[in-house]
């Protein structure tokens, strides 16, 4: 039978029938299910006001918009339900145990710490783990997802806890919740001298979303004015009662500065699995689980943090990581040891994939090296078409015209670089998320691992976008094609001071008194020891001039290591000068900093004033 013609077209009836397609399907894969010429759904939608052609990928909206014209109900497959079905084409059954009961054997908890910024969630994991993460990181947040292994003494009994190290601010919406979901326990930091903040209540929420039972560690009891007992009278409003007023949330007063009842606080956390959970997986089947944290490592290539959810993963075995595949070269764990292999709840550094794969990405061992790559290609594309499907902006031919004229709708463009795939996914879910109202809209073109490349540039003198370089710089003669092309390129330290001038600037606030400017970088080509003055650079200069008494940073692998250091001593020879050109050689002295490394580069700076306006 034939529906009534859309503009002259003889199409299919769909008579309220669902079509199942993903994210990102195009028009051709539309036809194929319905049994239809591609080239009519062309026409039914340039009938419609929208220009499409048969294999572009569209949206979701778009698609929805097509079926209600031909009395068709679309199902949008969400990527969860993709990949099953792909992997069930495999024989492949990801996320549940293998076998019955009497395979299962206990596993450590894993925990996610949580709370307001500033309360205390990176010293309180620096004290867990008995080492000071706070020295090299810029103001003292957890930027990067890590995972590690503490052991506690429970009734005599030592228990395993797995903590998963989120990044502590609390705009990172998407990172955190990821990281509910792949844990079992979370702990609710709150300072018993602030109280309950509104970050808190959104962590609070995501862990309630996550339906992980929570832990409440009350931070800072040390501190002058700190309130323990204000603090669970606070939460009780959220639901979170404490035990000793008869509910079943265990409260610890600790104080992560003092190190003052940490053990107390791995207690509650194993007591509250022990109660509230069975913790059991499978160590005898091929191992699945979740990556945690992935990035590009100059001497060892793709390498992902994951962690293991059921199974055993063993040194050599081949897997899947999202769109990434490749067999298993070595493993590290959380202290920097080669190991063989990792039972479920166990944290492991792996090396030997094709690519660096997303935080948050699924990871399952296969038998063959042919099954993965199909896995991971067939992955890839579902995501390439998703992606080419969310850039595509809905302006239909009507008013087009209108609101080009009208200029109604101004949108910023972004390329977003960083240094870990965690990060840049969070800085892009933030940025995204900005209440800017609906003149401006906010489109991320590009994001990816490693340091800002020409090819960024070309994307972004193109495309009028902004260039966002996070703990990464450009490589290469990025910079100086930036400044040829007059493309903006800005680079953080600390994610929400991105998010905060990004925001201020589309509500047209930003107006920065100061700008920095490159004045040159040296490329370190020998170290030579002096008793006297430490660690001297012999370098050449690549580019600009390096003058002495300047602000220098330093970038290894195009990442930046170390911000703040000096140019203290500047020498051609053995003569001391106060610059030198391109194209020569000298020796740069960094005062007390002596951490450099042969093909390290020095990139100096000074921070001129801007004019408002």
């Amino acid at each position: 039978m034939q529906a009534p013609s859309v503009g002259g077209i003889m199409l299919p009836r769909g008579n309220g029938a669902t079509v199942r397609l993903s994210r990102g399907a195009s028009l051709t894969d539309f036809a194929e299910k319905i049994n239809a010429n591609p080239a009519s759904l062309v026409q039914v939608m340039l009938n419609l006001g929208e220009m499409v052609t048969a294999t572009q990928s569209v949206s979701d909206e778009t698609l929805e918009l097509l079926a209600s014209e031909m009395n068709y109900v679309v199902e949008i497959v969400s990527p969860e339900e993709e990949d099953r079905e792909l992997l069930g084409s495999f024989d492949i059954e990801f996320g549940e145990n293998e076998g019955g009961e009497e395979m299962l054997v206990s596993r450590p908890p894993v925990v996610t710490v949580m709370g307001h910024v500033d309360h205390g969630k990176t010293r309180l994991l620096d004290a867990i783990r008995k080492t000071n993460v706070i020295a090299g990181e810029a103001g003292g947040i957890t930027q990067h997802i890590g995972a590690y292994q503490v052991a506690t003494e429970v009734n005599d009994e030592e228990r395993r806890i797995t903590f998963i190290d989120t990044p502590g601010h609390e705009a990172f919406t998407a990172m955190r919740a990821r990281g509910a979901k792949s844990t079992d326990i979370a702990i609710l930091v709150v300072a018993a001298n602030d109280g309950v903040m509104p970050q808190t209540i959104e962590a609070l929420n995501h862990a309630k979303a996550a339906n992980v039972p929570i832990v409440v560690a009350v931070n800072k009891i040390d501190v002058e004015g700190a309130d323990p007992t204000k603090v669970r009278g606070q939460l009780t409003e959220f639901g979170l009662v404490a035990e000793e007023y008869g509910g079943d949330t265990m409260f610890v007063d600790i104080s992560a500065r003092e190190g003052l009842h940490i053990d107390q606080l791995l207690e509650a956390v194993v007591l509250t699995a022990d109660a509230s959970l069975d913790l059991r997986a499978n160590a005898e089947q091929d191992a699945q689980g979740i990556a945690i944290e992935a990035h590009l490592d100059r001497g060892r290539g793709a390498v992902a943090t994951v962690l293991v959810q059921r199974g055993t993963l063993r040194v050599g075995e081949t897997m899947v990581v999202g769109d990434a595949y490749g067999r298993v070269r070595a493993m590290l764990d959380d202290k920097g040891n080669n190991v063989e292999e990792a039972g479920p709840s166990t944290p492991v550094l792996v090396l030997g994939l094709t690519n660096v794969p997303g935080a948050g990405d699924n990871f399952l061992v296969v038998d063959e090296d042919r099954t993965a790559r199909q896995i991971a290609e067939k992955r890839a594309a579902r995501e390439r078409n998703a992606a080419f499907a969310k850039r595509t902006r809905r302006v239909s031919l009507e008013d087009l015209d209108k609101v080009l004229k009208a200029g109604e709708v101004q949108q910023l463009n972004l390329i977003i670089k960083g240094d870990a795939s965690g990060s840049v996914e969070a800085l892009e879910s933030s940025l995204l998320q900005l209440d800017v109202g609906e003149e401006v809209d906010i489109r991320v073109l590009h994001r990816g691992v490693g340091a800002v490349t020409e090819s960024d540039i070309n994307l972004a003198s193109g495309s009028d976008a902004i260039v966002i370089g996070f703990n990464v710089r450009a490589e290469g003669r990025a910079t100086q094609m930036a400044d040829r092309e007059g493309v903006d390129v800005r680079y953080y330290s600390v994610i929400y001071q991105a998010i905060e001038e990004i925001e201020a600037a589309l509500k047209g606030m930003l107006k920065p008194e100061y700008e920095e400017v490159e004045l040159g970088t040296a490329e370190i080509r020998e170290i030579f020891r002096s008793s006297k003055l430490g660690n001297i650079a012999g370098v050449l200069i690549r580019s600009g001039e390096v003058k002495r008494n300047t602000k220098a940073r330093l970038v290894r692998d195009g990442k930046v290591v170390a911000e703040d250091l000096t140019i203290h001593g500047l020498r051609r020879f053995k003569d001391d000068v106060t610059e030198i050109r391109e194209g020569f050689e000298g020796g740069i002295n960094l005062g007390n900093y002596n951490d450099i490394k042969i093909d390290d580069v020095i990139a100096t700076y000074e921070m001129r004033e801007k004019p408002r306006g």
